[in-house]
C-alpha cells in the first residue's frame, strides 16, 4: 500500500543547501547525498550518455584532440552565469533530455570522443547566509580533463589534473536499476549518489539553468537555488495546477490531466516555481500533481521555504495520494 500522503520537511541544510535530497512519495523516504559527492554520472540505459554535476556548477568544453596527456589550460568562458547564451553548450540540458548533454554521446568509434577540459565548479560554503538569502557558491574547485570511450556495455573513462602529462582509467559499469552509475574525479572513486530510479520522485537540490533577459530572450546558464527536479527519467511526471482552475482540498482524481503528465517531458516542471525570493514568498496560487514510476498519483503543495528563525533551505510541503 502506497503513502496516503503527509507532511514532508526534506533535509536540504538550510541557507548553504549542502544536500541533494531524493524523496520517494510512495514510501515517505529522504535520501540526502551532499552534492560535492559525484562529479560525473554515466547512463545506465541503452544510450551511451555522460552528464555533470550541475548542482555544483560545473561546466565543460569540448576540445579537437583526443590525447588525454596533453596538457591543457582552463578557460574562463567555460563557466555558469556568464550571461552567453552560447555558453549554454557547456552545461547539461536544464529539461533533463539525455540528448542535451554537454558532452556528446559516446561513440563506438573511440576516434570520434574527444578530449574536454571540466569546470568543477564550486565547493559548498560553511558560513550561514543571512535570513532569507542563501549562500550556495564557495570556493572554486580548479579544473580536470577527462576522455569517455565505451568498453563493452559500460564506459572507460580517462582523467587527469588539467595540466597533467599522464591520467587515470577507470571501467564504469552500466547499472540499469539505476539512472546514472556516479563518479568522483576529486576522489578518484565510484560514488553511490542516488537511490534505484524507481525508488525516487523528487529531488530538492540547487540546480544548473537557463535564464532569460525581459525580452525573453536567452541569457544563458545560472545557478539556481530552491530547485526541485522531477524523476522523469526514472518515470516519474508531474505539471502545476493554479488554484483558479481548482483549490488543493478540492482536487480529486477525477481532476488529474493524462494528457499534461503525457506532456510532461522537463523535469523542471516544478523547478523554482513553487517560491519566489525578491520578496521572499511562497506561490499560493498553485501546487503540482505527481504520478509516480508505478502509477500512483499524489498532490503537492509547498507550506514553507524558511526555516523559524528565516533561514532559507528548509523547504517543507503537503502530500496526498489521489484514490
Amino acid at each position: 500500500m502506497p503513502s496516503l500522503g503527509g507532511q514532508a520537511t526534506p533535509s536540504v541544510g538550510g541557507s548553504n543547501q549542502p544536500n541533494q535530497v531524493y524523496f520517494d512519495l510512495s514510501t515517505g523516504q529522504y535520501t540526502a547525498v551532499n552534492r560535492t559527492t559525484w562529479d560525473l554520472g554515466f547512463y545506465g540505459g541503452t544510450d551511451f550518455r555522460v552528464v555533470i554535476n550541475g548542482s555544483v556548477a560545473m561546466a565543460t568544453k569540448q576540445l579537437a584532440t583526443n590525447n588525454i596527456d596533453l596538457p591543457q589550460t582552463s578557460d574562463p568562458t567555460v563557466a555558469i552565469g556568464t550571461f552567453d547564451p552560447a555558453n549554454l553548450a557547456f552545461v547539461d540540458s536544464p529539461t533533463g533530455a539525455l540528448t542535451g548533454t554537454a558532452i556528446a554521446e559516446i561513440s563506438a568509434n573511440d576516434d570520434d570522443n574527444k578530449v574536454y577540459i571540466v569546470n568543477m565548479g564550486y565547493s559548498i560554503p560553511t558560513i550561514p547566509a543571512a535570513p532569507g538569502s542563501v549562500s550556495v557558491a564557495g570556493s572554486a574547485r580548479g579544473w580536470k580533463k577527462i576522455r569517455v570511450l565505451r568498453n563493452g556495455e559500460g564506459y572507460m573513462l580517462q582523467y587527469a589534473d588539467i595540466n597533467a602529462t599522464t591520467h587515470n582509467t577507470v571501467t564504469i559499469t552500466k547499472d540499469q536499476a539505476y539512472n546514472f552509475s556516479f563518479f568522483s574525479l576529486i576522489n578518484g572513486a565510484p560514488v553511490q549518489a542516488e537511490p534505484q530510479k524507481a525508488a525516487w520522485d523528487l529531488n530538492f537540490t540547487t540546480f544548473t539553468n537557463e535564464v532569460f533577459s525581459t525580452e525573453n530572450v536567452s541569457a544563458g546558464s545560472y545557478f539556481f537555488s530552491d530547485f526541485v527536479i522531477t524523476n522523469i527519467k526514472g518515470g516519474a511526471k508531474s505539471y502545476q495546477v493554479p488554484t483558479s482552475a481548482t483549490a488543493y482540498d478540492n482536487f480529486t482524481l477525477a481532476n488529474v490531466s493524462e494528457a499534461n503528465f503525457d506532456a510532461a517531458t522537463d523535469q523542471r516542471s516544478i523547478g523554482a516555481n513553487w517560491r519566489n525570493v525578491t520578496p521572499i514568498e511562497l506561490y499560493s496560487d498553485r501546487f503540482y500533481v505527481i504520478k509516480d514510476p508505478a502509477g500512483n498519483v499524489y498532490k503537492l503543495r509547498f507550506t514553507s521555504m524558511l526555516s523559524q528563525s528565516g533561514e532559507r533551505g528548509n523547504p517543507t510541503f503537503h502530500y496526498a495520494l489521489l484514490q
